[in-house]
Formats: C-alpha cells, sequence, structure tokens
C-alpha cells in the first residue's frame, strides 16, 4: 500500500474507535491518508485524535468556516485510490444506495472515481432489517465492495451480526485488492462479450424480449477490464453500463445486429463470452405501424434469428476461446452440456431459474462453470461482481489461452 493515497471516511457510530487503529494502520503501510467525518462521526471521535494520526487536517465540513476555503469533493474523488467508509452507519449506507449527497462524505463518494469500500457497523437488528439489506445490496451492484460484519458483542449489550470488520482485517483486504491490482493477468487481451436482452419488433410499439438487466455481462465486462483486457461488450437494451471507462460499448437492440457485431468483432477476438439472452426468434413480418385490436385471431408468425454461440463455435480457432451461458428451468446440466457440445464450446455458464436470487434481474447469481470434457464447478449464491472475478478466475486457471 506504499504511497497509495486513501480516503478515511468516518460516521456516526460507536465502532468510529476502531478507526483511529485502521487509520494506524494505514499510515504503517505508507499510505497517504485523508481523513473526512459527518457531523456525528465526532460525537464519538474527535478530529484532532484522527488529524494527529493522519498528519492532515480533518475534513468534515463543506467550506472551512474560518477561512472561507472551500473543500472540493471533487478533486478529492479524483486524488484517491481507493476510498475506506468505516464505520458506515446504517444513516449513510442508506442515503449513498439513494444518491443523497448532504454531507462531504457523500459528496466526495459520489464524486469518486475510485474503487469504495464499505464497513457497516450497527446493531443487529437494523443490520438485519430488509431496507438495509437492499441498500447494501444497491451498494454492491454499484460496484462498491461490501466488508461484511461480523458477529459478536454490540454496544447495546446484545449478540449478533453487525460488529464493524477488526482493522487488520480491513488492511489485509486493501492489500489484497492493490496486489490484485497490479496483477494484469489479462493484459491485451481482446475480449467480446455480449450482454443483455434483444428486443425483436412486432410493431413500433411492441416486441419480444425477456427479463434480462445485462447485470452479469456488465460484471464480467468490469472485471476482465480491470485486469488489463481490451474489453468490448454489444449491450442489448437496459439502462445499465459498465462502470469501467476502458470498455467498448456497442448498443444494439435486436439478435441480428448483435450477431452481426459479433461475428465483425470476432476474427480480432481471443476469448467470447456471451452472456447475452438473446431472442430465438423474431417476428417474420413486423409491422410498420401500431397493429390494432380488430379481431381476436390476431396470428404471429415467426422466425428463427441467427444462433451467435454456434456461429462463433464454428468459426473459433484453436487460439481463441468461446464461453457461452445457460439458462434452464429443467435438467440443467444435461440441457447445458448438450448446447456445450452441440454449439461447440469450450465451457458453458449455467444458471438456473430454480435457485431462488438466481437468474434475471437479480444483484445475485449461482452459477455452475461446465467444460468440454462434462467437468464441473459449482459456485455459491454470490453476487454478480463477485461471480465476475470467479469467472475470470477460472479462465485464468483453466485454460492455456490466458
Amino acid at each position: 500500500m506504499l504511497h497509495k493515497k486513501i480516503i478515511l471516511c468516518i460516521t456516526g457510530s460507536i465502532a468510529a474507535y476502531k478507526s483511529a487503529m485502521l487509520l494506524r494502520l494505514l499510515k504503517k503501510e505508507g499510505a497517504e491518508v485523508q481523513v473526512l467525518m459527518t457531523s456525528a462521526a465526532k460525537e464519538f471521535i474527535t478530529p484532532l485524535t484522527l488529524a494527529t494520526l493522519s498528519e492532515k487536517l480533518v475534513i468534515a465540513d463543506f467550506a472551512d468556516k474560518n477561512s472561507g476555503s472551500w473543500h472540493n469533493h471533487v478533486e478529492l474523488g479524483l486524488w484517491a485510490d481507493a476510498i475506506i467508509i468505516a464505520p458506515a452507519s446504517a444513516n449513510t449506507i442508506a442515503k449513498m444506495a439513494n444518491g443523497i449527497c448532504d454531507n462531504i462524505v457523500l459528496a466526495t463518494y459520489l464524486s469518486a472515481r475510485c474503487t469504495v469500500f464499505v464497513a457497516p457497523a450497527m446493531d443487529l437488528d437494523m443490520w438485519a432489517h430488509q431496507s438495509t439489506q437492499n441498500n447494501i445490496n444497491k451498494l454492491a451492484q454499484y460496484g462498491n465492495y461490501i466488508l461484511k460484519p461480523e458477529s459478536g458483542l454490540l454496544a447495546s449489550g446484545l449478540s449478533g451480526q453487525g460488529r464493524m470488520q477488526e482493522p487488520e482485517q480491513i488492511i489485509e483486504t486493501l492489500d489484497t485488492y492493490f496486489n490484485f491490482q497490479q496483477n494484469k493477468d489479462f493484459l491485451e487481451k481482446n475480449i467480446l462479450i455480449t450482454a443483455g436482452p434483444t428486443y425483436e419488433p412486432i410493431d413500433p410499439v411492441r416486441f419480444i424480449g425477456n427479463y434480462s438487466s445485462g447485470k452479469m455481462g456488465i460484471a464480467i465486462a468490469d472485471e476482465l477490464s480491470r485486469r488489463g483486457a481490451n474489453v468490448t461488450i454489444i449491450l442489448g437494451p437496459t439502462h445499465l453500463k459498465p462502470r469501467q471507462s476502458k470498455v467498448d460499448v456497442i448498443n444494439v437492440s435486436t439478435a441480428q445486429e448483435m450477431h452481426q457485431n459479433a461475428l465483425q468483432l470476432f476474427k480480432n477476438t481471443d476469448i467470447a463470452i456471451l452472456s447475452a439472452a438473446v431472442a430465438d426468434f423474431r417476428a417474420k413480418q413486423p409491422s410498420g405501424i401500431k397493429i390494432k385490436k380488430l379481431t381476436a385471431d390476431l396470428m404471429l408468425e415467426l422466425e428463427e434469428n441467427p444462433d451467435i454461440l454456434v456461429d462463433l463455435g464454428k468459426a473459433k480457432t484453436s487460439k481463441q476461446l468461446v464461453i457461452g451461458f445457460a439458462l434452464e428451468t429443467n435438467n440443467a446440466f444435461e440441457n447445458a452440456l448438450a448446447k456445450l457440445k452441440r454449439k461447440n464450446a469450450d465451457a458453458i455458464i449455467l444458471n438456473s431459474l430454480e435457485h431462488t436470487g438466481a437468474g434475471f434481474k437479480e444483484d445475485t447469481n449461482q452459477i455452475t462453470i461446465i467444460n468440454a470434457k462434462g467437468e464441473m464447478i459449482d459456485y455459491e449464491l454470490k453476487t454478480k461482481i463477485e461471480l465476475a472475478k470467479d469467472i475470470a478466475d477460472y479462465i485464468k486457471n483453466t485454460f492455456k489461452i490466458v
């Protein structure tokens, strides 16, 4: 962590006493640390203590009331290599999740372009409350690292989950993160990803589609970009987009558009990961005007869409890797393995709607990766961001191309 620029944000929680030790450890690791505080945090630990340990003035307001100088939260967000919010109270987590910006900590968080680590600290019932869990899931979806609280004796006298992670644990996580950032194991690999749904028009206002959000493919794109890859994502209709600015995005609507772009890009691709939920069929003759409800006997004639996985499986060379996705509702393993062999993929990532919390729109997923030999690895239910790391690790450890 030598010479890394760290912003340590402290919010209103009894666990703020741990922040002093975390600050000492960060300094010991050679980091340059700027402390930000909320007003509530001052009730638990003094700015003087933190200023002494950090060797910098603590920032707790948008402006210095004595000099009138402005604390530029935008510059702070650009300056940092990482932001740690420890402790993160339920109140601050709720505001972060919903874009509320009424103090210097929140303004800096919203301006940050670096990775943000969130270390919650609160009583067990507050942590377990569905609203808190929804907010935590939102923060994870936004790409923040959640340092899940520990179980143990709490300030209320109750015992359960809600204790902020110990400073030594947080330091270990940061060390792993920065070491990982230096390991660009996909450096200069050209990676093609498809993600999201396709919309097949019936008329100007109706379409054939599905519930895919593109979250899984976007998470994979972000992860591989962080690891040094040149990533292009062909993205179907979704309001989401990659967080990594280096990811090239090609927006499409239909399966034919996605197929055309994938074939064009594939010849210069090392690895193709096809996570999009592509519609199998499209209307044979879409109407140019809105179809009126004139009869109950309306028949919609369909024709088959091109199969991107089949065509890339046929075209790939021994130096290229093609990985598909399979969403199944029954006979999941058998159907996925048959799809892998039929379409000449190198691996299939299976997820099933039978698992609660997995599938379309969810922030979490549960997957099984199957290779051409029929060997499989099961992964437990995790956030899609965490699974993106598992998928990248699987590719790195399994195939010689990386």
